[in-house]
């Protein structure tokens, strides 16, 4: 059995409240596709947070179907399986999956019922049964129900008399996962303890976290081929760059499985990212003044064009109130493509005071709140750059995740 592994696609991200990235993502989609013509994998699995935000514009939703169309015709002996992550909005990918299940693409948006025992053949529609094996597809599921993944593995391990490959998809924070480049969102999604479960799998096609790893093997976090004996738990990271510390090459995994309790080899088909994110200095010096930062950037100017770009500078310094307006003005005169990220990455033990007003400010979306468990905990923590925090604003914002709540429900 062969797939393509990849997740985290995050269509529709808007960085720094400013740039879309919709050339990056058609820059991977390409690559996506070449991929499939080229190894002609039995399946290509998506591992959930297919779009930025659980409610996606009209240009984000035109975009998921074009790609993926786009993907159907040079690969139509290929089943396409995707399945939500804990971005997306369930409820809206899964009205969807009727239309695209007429063309051997399976999605996946809502979960398990909980009320599993009082309902029948519920099994059926998370288990996509291949020639060459069996995938069980589980999307983001805000509670611990473990139990619904061995109740999969029990109803393939029945059927699988001729030892088949047995793949699952899911999307979910293992514990012990490396996280390097995550911001608060990973420690609100409840970890996972793989012994919870079960054994019946060979390969667990992983979401959420965006740093290629396979668990139990870091040394082996970047090697271009290896194998492995069944099960192999791995996260194939996301398509792009989501911020500055993803310093780490991205890729898509592709895996073959040549039996149940076999053999797993993975070979990581490196992205080619679009725009490359730096960091001035590029040493691990940090700047000492805002002369230096000017005179630096004109220079990297000359030499650069089409990336993300940031600032690593000494607490020390006193920052001008309209420091982020000038940066932009420099960039925009340059006429290059280069996009800056206003957060500074400050060197020292404190930050220095009178901070320009755009660094302080904090602005949340429901989707930062939707993912906690307890909001408030966000509150407590950034408490002392929040003194004027509205609370009509915050009963907004748990309104609006109420409906949405009750949207996915329906």
């Amino acid at each position: 059995m062969r797939i393509l592994h990849t997740a985290d696609l995050h269509i529709g991200q808007i960085l720094y409240q400013y740039y879309d990235r919709g050339d990056e993502h058609h820059h991977f989609f390409e690559q996506l596709k070449e991929w499939l013509v080229k190894y002609r994998p039995d399946a290509l699995v998506v591992s959930g947070d297919i779009f930025d935000i659980s409610q996606p514009s009209a240009a984000s939703w035109h975009f998921f179907t074009r790609s993926f169309v786009d993907l159907r015709k040079a690969a139509p002996d290929t089943t396409f399986i995707i399945i939500a992550g804990n971005h997306d909005s369930a409820s809206r990918l899964q009205a969807h999956s009727e239309v695209w299940a007429l063309n051997d693409t399976f999605i996946i948006g809502t979960p398990p019922p909980l009320n599993k025992d009082s309902t029948t053949g519920w099994e059926d529609q998370f288990i996509i049964r291949l020639n060459s094996g069996f995938i069980i597809a589980l999307p983001f599921i805000l509670s611990n129900r473990t139990d619904s993944i061995c109740r999969l593995q029990e109803i393939v391990a029945k059927e699988n008399i001729d030892n088949k490959p047995v793949i699952i998809i899911g999307h979910m924070n293992i514990s012990g996962s490396d996280i390097t480049g995550h911001d608060r969102e990973v420690g609100n999604v409840k970890p996972v303890n793989l012994s919870d479960l079960g054994d019946g799998y060979d390969y667990l096609a992983l979401g959420h976290i965006h740093r290629p790893q396979t668990l139990g093997h870091p040394e082996d976090c970047f090697a271009e081929t290896i194998s492995y004996s069944s099960p192999v738990i791995r996260y194939s990271g996301s398509a792009l760059h989501v911020s500055c510390d993803e310093t780490y090459p991205h890729s898509v995994s592709l895996v073959e499985i040549n039996a149940h309790k076999g053999d797993v080899t993975i070979q990581q088909l490196h992205i080619d990212q679009l725009r490359k994110f730096y960091t001035l200095p590029s040493s691990d010096d940090s700047f000492q003044s805002e002369k230096d930062i000017e005179k630096s950037l004109k220079k990297f100017i000359k030499s650069h064009d089409n990336c993300y770009l940031r600032f690593r500078i000494s607490s020390r310094v006193s920052l001008t109130s309209d420091f982020n307006t000038k940066i932009y003005r420099i960039l925009e005169e340059s006429g290059k493509d280069i996009r800056y990220n206003p957060k500074i990455v400050w060197e020292g033990e404190n930050k220095p005071d009178g901070l320009p007003s755009e660094e302080i400010k904090v602005e949340y979306t429901v989707e930062d709140f939707s993912q906690m468990q307890n909001p408030l905990e966000l509150l407590i923590e950034d408490e002392s750059i929040l003194p004027n925090f509205s609370r009509e604003k915050l009963a907004d914002l748990f309104a609006e995740i109420e409906d949405e709540l009750r949207s996915d429900n329906i």
